[in-house]
């Protein structure tokens, strides 16, 4: 089993296949099997399960899964990759290829399609150009899901788990925290990809709540406050939301709200909790926009 999470074993499957790693496509193949069985370990995959995986390389975290979920779904933007997932997975009768960009592709009709109405476990070993836009459209697309296991840049799973007033706080942080509790299983040194990245990884687990922690009437309006709020960090929240484009609310909208929920008038964005951020939400979405 995972005969690819070796170094060896990776460069063989590459050079028999002529293979050239694309650095448009955010390439880094995972060579540490101990990482890859934490990352099956913290998914806790059964054979009850359906696995989405994004990105799956040249196969070495899909073999570890196909031994363990009762059905994977591996979709690959890179047609060149296609012919060495056949070779790598040829073993196993329980995984489907799908050659498409997730960002373009319906994921919430390929889980209803391949996951026989069951929610999907997303795993990945994400590429980090991409690893936000993916991360919000598997949420504001309310794919069906039991949880997310992926691998990220540090940077990025610090942002995700930030608190208020800290400097990695912002937009990512208040949206993945909205739908789900980021749990950090492990830091990945970049010595155990191949080629070698120049920043450290992490693997971050996304548990989705059954229903949002905080009801907030708009979820629209709410995600373009915290958008328009960390736009221009050295804004007041005041000044940021009245200059942004496309909300339409005024100064003294804004500062009706924040005193009538007792938030100091010269607060910036990046000093709002998740919870005030929902209680502006839902009070300004109750101003009748002239």
């Amino acid at each position: 089993m995972g005969t690819l999470g070796s170094p060896k074993n990776t460069i063989d499957i590459l050079k028999k296949h002529g293979f050239a790693i694309q650095k448009k496509f955010g390439q880094n193949f995972l060579v540490d099997s101990h990482v890859i069985e934490k990352i099956i370990r913290a998914a806790g995959i059964t054979r009850e399960d359906f696995v989405l995986e994004i990105g799956p390389g040249i196969g070495t975290l899909t073999q570890y899964l196909c031994e363990k979920a009762g059905k994977v779904l591996a979709v690959e933007i890179d047609k060149k990759l296609i012919p060495i997932l056949d070779e790598t997975l040829s073993g196993y009768d329980n995984v489907t290829i799908i050659n498409d960009d997730i960002l373009k592709a319906d994921m919430a009709s390929l889980v209803k399609e391949y996951g026989n109405n069951r929610p999907a476990k997303i795993v990945a070993n994400l590429p980090y150009y991409i690893t936000t836009p993916i991360i919000m459209e598997i949420f504001e697309r309310h794919i069906p899901l039991s949880d997310i296991t992926i691998m990220v840049q540090k940077e990025v799973a610090d942002r995700i788990q930030a608190k208020p007033g800290s400097g990695d706080y912002g937009a990512l942080s208040l949206a993945v925290q909205y739908y789900a509790r980021p749990e950090l299983v492990a830091n990945v040194p970049p010595n155990c990809f191949i080629p070698r990245p120049k920043v450290g990884s992490a693997v971050i687990k996304l548990v989705p709540y059954g229903k949002p922690v905080y009801h907030v009437e708009d979820e629209g309006l709410l995600f373009m406050l915290v958008r328009a709020s960390f736009n221009q960090r050295r804004k007041t929240f005041v000044n940021g939301i009245a200059n942004f484009e496309g909300l339409k609310y005024g100064k003294d909208d804004v500062a009706r709200a924040l005193d009538a929920l007792g938030i100091d008038r010269d607060v910036r964005g990046e000093a709002l909790s998740l919870e005030q951020f929902a209680a502006i939400a839902n009070y300004l979405s109750k101003l009748r926009i002239q």
